[in-house]
């Protein structure tokens, strides 16, 4: 499946855009007033959501795969980058964390027969989700993040 291999040319993503920055970087919050394209959380931030989100989605993907239509759960975003100290955590940890982690899940996705792509769960605020549109709704997360990292750093000239 063409988004297994998508997914999976993710992995070293969080490196690549955590690269040549500094503590200070990381954890620089958007100035007051700032393009409200650049969003309300550090880079970190953004970064120590974006393994997270993979842990769900790997979860997601494995009761999928096994289990008939199974319950989704969504959480608070916002709850765990505050309560759980994103800004605290140490990035390189996080950032081989969700390397290691997309490698051990798109290994699995890739021994799957293809049928099993079209296998669903129900998400609590989504809906029906198969496995195959969640393994692109985790790409295209990962894309969507990416692009807040590199305006930020644009925005700090790095």
């Amino acid at each position: 499946m063409v988004a297994v291999e998508r997914y999976v040319r993710q992995a070293d993503a969080l490196h690549h855009a955590v690269k040549g920055l500094t503590h200070g970087d990381l954890v620089r919050a958007p100035d007051a007033g700032a393009d409200a394209s650049l969003g309300k959380w550090s880079i970190k931030q953004v970064v120590v959501h974006l393994w997270h989100s993979d842990l769900a989605a790997t979860h997601r993907m494995l009761r999928i795969a096994c289990e008939d239509r199974p319950l989704l759960i969504a959480y608070d975003e916002t709850a765990h980058a505050e309560l759980l100290h994103y800004n605290e955590v140490d990035t390189q940890t996080v950032c081989e964390a969700f390397r290691l982690n997309r490698m051990h899940t798109a290994d699995i996705l890739k021994r799957l027969a293809s049928e099993a792509f079209s296998r669903a769960g129900v998400h609590n605020q989504r809906g029906v989700v198969t496995l195959g549109q969640l393994v692109e709704m985790y790409v295209g997360h990962v894309e969507h993040h990416l692009g807040f990292i590199e305006r930020k750093r644009a925005g700090m000239g790095r």
